[in-house]
């Protein structure tokens, strides 16, 4: 192996039919590939976790539109370095009309002034910009420079699909060509701890074929080059939703020592701590609900504590959290009444809000009878008063049960 590149890049995809996972995207009809199929590309964000393929796409993008395609990360390039870049991107269109893209990794680490210098460029349709984040661009990037682009959001691998992945390297003569092949545990087990990122998943496959003492990867040199246990989840992934499964209701039972054995089970297995954290703060607000409000609070603080310190420290913030929802009270009113509330929502769409609730800031508005009527609760004993809040064909129905 000493000279290749590594074994994630020498197996990128090279058509977009072998890309998997996206084909909300890249399937026949779905936005991208109608732009390889008209030629004609538009700006865009790709966000997704790491190891959907966001690179992979930029590229096959570039060269199926025959532009030239120049690539930097936001983590190591300046502003200035890439100005440059576009500058003389806009010499090659005024003077041999020849398209480039530009892809920045990690868009999201340039600062706002800095977003700000594509605008320029993309207005004059100079540059094709893609950009690849892992992070929400509606918080992380210029609301200028969204309005100017198509956001794509890339789902994370299934274990389905990595699996593939990792079978096809290791069939592939740019991968392992065949010279290795790998058991049916270690392949599970790669599959589960690459968390949907295909290239943390090809690096586990090449360092242990690396490290393999025959022809054969198995679980024990896996668990060695990756530094942890196998703990069992099967082929389907069925496990992980057994063990979440198990904690829910342990909590929902009340056992706190049951819900962190199952904790304990679902970290050490390589779980992402984040999963967890959301379905505490689910479980805080579906079985907790209002019998103790502050459950949702100390959900929220472990979301944000293991997010903050990441593992294994974060580990005691979400055991503390678990044991807190196990001996809370517990009480389902709330999930019941919103879901009886969503339902009505859902088939009374047209239903108009009652004029004498509505907000009548214009002399016009209030001419056609808005907030006429309206009752301020503060002119009455208590700030209470008997008023209609709801469309007629709901008023007086109850979705709380007290």
């Amino acid at each position: 192996m000493t000279g290749k590149t590594p074994l994630a890049d020498r197996v990128r995809p090279e058509r977009f039919e072998d890309i998997l996972g996206q084909e909300h995207l890249l399937g026949t009809g779905r936005p991208i590939r109608r732009q390889v199929e008209e030629k004609s590309l538009f700006s865009m964000v790709l966000f997704g976790p790491p190891g959907s393929g966001k690179t992979t796409i930029a590229q096959l993008l570039a060269s199926n539109i025959s532009a030239d395609f120049v690539s930097f990360s936001a983590a190591t390039s300046g502003i200035v370095e890439i100005r440059k870049f576009m500058e003389q991107a806009a010499q090659r269109k005024k003077l041999y009309n020849r398209d480039t893209v530009i892809f920045i990794d990690e868009i999201h680490r340039f600062n706002r002034a800095q977003q700000d210098a594509f605008l320029p460029y993309l207005e004059k349709g100079t540059i094709t910009l893609i950009g690849a984040t892992t992070e929400n661009p509606s918080f992380e990037l210029n609301s200028s420079l969204v309005s100017r682009v198509k956001v794509y959001m890339l789902h994370p691998l299934s274990i389905e699909h990595i699996k593939a992945v990792l079978t096809k390297a290791i069939g592939s003569e740019k991968g392992l060509g065949g010279k290795s092949s790998i058991d049916d545990q270690a392949l599970d087990f790669i599959a589960n701890i690459a968390d949907g990122d295909a290239r943390v998943a090809l690096n586990a496959l090449e360092l242990a074929s690396m490290a393999s003492d025959s022809a054969i990867v198995d679980l024990k040199t896996v668990e060695q080059v990756v530094q942890r246990k196998a703990l069992r989840y099967d082929k389907a992934g069925e496990e992980h939703y057994n063990l979440i499964s198990a904690l829910h209701k342990s909590l929902r039972g009340s056992d706190a020592d049951a819900a962190l054995y199952w904790l304990a089970r679902m970290l050490e297995a390589g779980e992402d701590p984040l999963y967890i954290a959301r379905r505490l703060v689910r479980f805080a607000v579906e079985d907790v609900g209002m019998a103790d409000p502050q459950a949702l609070l100390i959900a929220i603080a472990a979301r944000d504590a293991i997010d903050f310190i990441g593992r294994p420290e974060g580990d005691l913030a979400l055991a503390e959290c678990a044991v807190y929802l196990a001996r809370a009270a517990k009480n389902n009113r709330l999930y019941v009444a919103y879901e009886a509330a969503k339902k009505d929502a859902l088939e009374t769409l047209a239903e108009p809000v009652p004029l004498h609730i509505r907000n009548a800031p214009t002399r016009l508005m209030k001419e056609l009878g808005y907030a006429e009527g309206y009752k301020y609760p503060h002119d009455f004993p208590d700030a209470r008063v008997d008023q209609d809040y709801r469309p007629k064909k709901l008023q007086g129905k109850k979705y709380l049960k007290e």
